[in-house]
C-alpha cells in the first residue's frame, strides 16, 4: 500500500528555489518514498521526536511519519551545509 504525501509550506518554499534538475531529482525521491518511507539513506535524527532524514547527494528531505494514517509529512529540504540542521 503507498503512503500519501504532504508538503508543509515552508518546505514548498525551499522546492520554489531549486533548479529544475534538482526539483526533478527530489521529485523522484518523493515518489519512492510513497512506496517505502524507510527506503534509501534514512536516519532517525537526534533529539527529535521521531522525525527522519533522507539524503540525496547534496541534499536533505527532513520529514515525520503518521504511520496509523500511512502519511509522510515533508517538513523541509535542505542542502547540506554547515549549519544545516
Amino acid at each position: 500500500m503507498k503512503w500519501g504525501l504532504v508538503i508543509a509550506s515552508g518546505a514548498k518554499r525551499q522546492l520554489r528555489r531549486l533548479t529544475d534538475a534538482e526539483r526533478h531529482q527530489i521529485d523522484g525521491t518523493f515518489s519512492e518514498m510513497c512506496r517505502n518511507p524507510y527506503h534509501g539513506d534514512v536516519q532517525f535524527l537526534k533529539g527529535s521526536d521521531g522525525a527522519l532524514r533522507r539524503r540525496i547527494g547534496d541534499w536533505r528531505i527532513l520529514y515525520d511519519l503518521e504511520p496509523e494514517h500511512k502519511i509522510i509529512v515533508i517538513t523541509a529540504v535542505k542542502r547540506r551545509g554547515s549549519n544545516t540542521y
